[in-house]
């Protein structure tokens, strides 16, 4: 018996149902709820407590460098300082209070209790045991954690695995492509699929004269024309980044297999879809809208 070929971009589209899923905790109102009970009210002080607490009580210079495309001096403003509110353990926890009130919320308790989530969950799990940890500091943090028993919340772990073990290998990409985090935000942005200016300096720490220099280095080396669209080049260099993205993290879906990507996509997507339905996120996230 024969085994299906995976298809090149099978486990990016299998990533974007699961990422999408994940990231609905970054926008939820029970996140902040969590976290202000512990004394984190800053919504930059939560989003670096909860994306770094699996590292324990680091410095600034870590969160800068796994987090990227963060300005340095808005991450040494909240880190290490926020763990002196509250310690990483107390973080996680506050996290998973939120991620499983968010998923109840968004979902509904006949989803979280259904076969499909547990199925999900499976494969999920089964996908991230080909995941390396080797020079992906995100993953590798998350992967030290306890999987939780309820089947939403495993299914949630799972995603934010394999989403940190895309996104490290991304930013190995985008090194290689040489843009900084800024300039790579703005090339996300100037494909229609990142977020607006708006959103990227609101949540990142740039201001728009930050945004702008990156955007004319980005001119001068011909990657976007006159207007901010990408050029022939900055398209196909965005193409190669997403390519080689794609080749650092095909191991987890090879060892899922064509079949079972193919049906954990379909019930990412399920799942991914009724939570933009219920307003996930926000409206004015994604686009190419001015700063």
């Amino acid at each position: 018996m024969t085994t299906a070929a995976l298809e090149p971009r099978a486990g990016r589209r299998c990533h974007n149902m699961l990422n999408s899923l994940h990231s609905t905790h970054y926008f939820s109102p029970d996140l902040g709820r969590e976290l202000g009970a512990l004394g984190v009210t800053d919504p930059r002080a939560v989003n670096f407590a909860v994306r770094a607490a699996a590292f324990g009580p680091v410095g600034a210079g870590p969160v800068a460098a796994a987090f990227y495309n963060y300005k340095y001096e808005l991450v040494a403003r909240h880190v290490p300082a926020v763990w002196e509110t509250a310690a990483p353990a107390q973080v996680l926890a506050a996290r998973a209070r939120a991620v499983d009130a968010t998923l109840r919320r968004l979902l509904g308790e006949e989803a979280l209790a259904s076969a499909e989530m547990a199925e999900a969950a499976r494969l999920a799990l089964r996908a991230a045991e080909a995941c390396s940890r080797a020079a992906r500091p995100l993953y590798a943090a998350h992967a030290d954690l306890p999987v939780p028993e309820n089947p939403h919340l495993a299914y949630w772990h799972a995603a934010t695995l394999l989403r940190e073990h895309r996104g490290d290998g991304h930013l190995a990409a985008l090194m290689s492509a040489g843009l900084d985090g800024l300039e790579a935000m703005v090339t996300h942005t100037a494909t229609g699929k990142g977020m607006t200016p708006k959103w990227v300096c609101a949540t990142r720490g740039w201001s728009r004269e930050d945004w702008d220099a990156a955007t004319e280095r980005l001119r001068e080396r011909g990657l976007l024309d006159a207007s901010g669209d990408l050029t022939e080049r900055g398209v196909a260099l965005r193409r190669e980044i997403e390519e080689a993205t794609d080749r650092l993290d095909r191991a987890p879906y090879e060892h899922l297999g064509a079949e079972g990507v193919a049906r954990l996509t379909e019930l990412g997507g399920v799942f991914a879809h009724a939570a933009l339905v219920a307003g996930a996120y926000p409206a004015d996230l994604i686009g190419k809208g001015d700063a």
